[in-house]
């Protein structure tokens, strides 16, 4: 496969962890916490735990990166930023154009949120790698079924017993 074969399987499959990120907290959230919409609640997830190896300059400017990705494309991002703890900032008015909580059930929660989270778990795979990148999302969210599918190939894991 060549390289932009490659970067466009990349993308697809942090596209659908995106996804399974945003719905499961879609689900979890409901209880946890309910006001604030899947997408603030996986990016702050990462922010946390990423912070946490990277520091907050190394999450910041990830992130930052990561939002300049999804501003070119949605120009709906151009009221967010990244603040210097690393917090995200604005992402309001993108969001309230989506019931998040009140969607079906293995549906996506927002297009836009998809984007931001692939855009960050792309470079997350890219500077970290794919195995270390899994290890960061296991121990985020260690309920959640993201193990399912090899990043970069698209293809599906055997797990035996």
């Amino acid at each position: 496969m060549n390289d932009a074969g490659s970067k466009k399987t990349i993308r697809l499959e942090t596209d659908r962890l995106a996804r399974r990120l945003l719905i499961y907290e879609s689900k979890a959230g409901k209880s946890s916490e309910p006001g604030k919409s899947p997408t603030l609640r996986v990016y702050e997830k990462l922010r946390q735990n990423l912070g946490a190896f990277a520091g907050i300059a190394g999450f910041k400017s990830l992130a930052s990166r990561a939002l300049a990705l999804a501003r070119s494309e949605d120009p709906g991002f151009s009221k967010a930023r990244v603040a210097e703890d690393g917090t995200l900032q604005g992402l309001g008015e993108i969001e309230h154009q989506v019931d998040f909580d009140n969607a079906a059930v293995g549906e996506p929660s927002s297009e836009a949120g998809i984007i931001l989270i692939a855009r960050l778990l792309g470079l997350l795979h890219i500077f970290l790698g794919e195995t270390l990148t899994a290890r960061l999302l296991r121990v985020t969210w260690p309920g959640a079924a993201l193990d399912d599918c090899n990043s970069g190939t698209g293809e599906t894991r055997e797990h035996t017993g």
